[in-house]
């Protein structure tokens, strides 16, 4: 075989093996942008339920406090 020829099937290998490469790179960080994403939604809806959560606790509080005063006469 030729040294041109080695070349050339040495430079072919070398663009298949960075264009692989770079292929599975893209495909890396489709998939840490997906989990990312997820991830971040599931934030979301925790932060959403947390706040929720003491939303209603704070309103049955001030409900508690309210009934209280009015059954100690604070309140009419």
């Amino acid at each position: 075989m030729s040294g041109r020829s080695f070349q050339g099937l040495k430079e072919q290998a070398e663009s298949a093996a960075k264009d692989a490469a770079n292929s599975l790179g893209q495909a890396t960080q489709d998939s840490v942008n997906q989990i990312t994403d997820a991830s971040q939604k599931a934030i979301d809806k925790a932060a959403k339920m947390a706040q929720d959560g003491v939303e209603k606790a704070t309103g049955q509080a001030a409900e508690a406090v309210s009934g209280f005063g009015k059954k100690c006469g604070f309140k009419k």
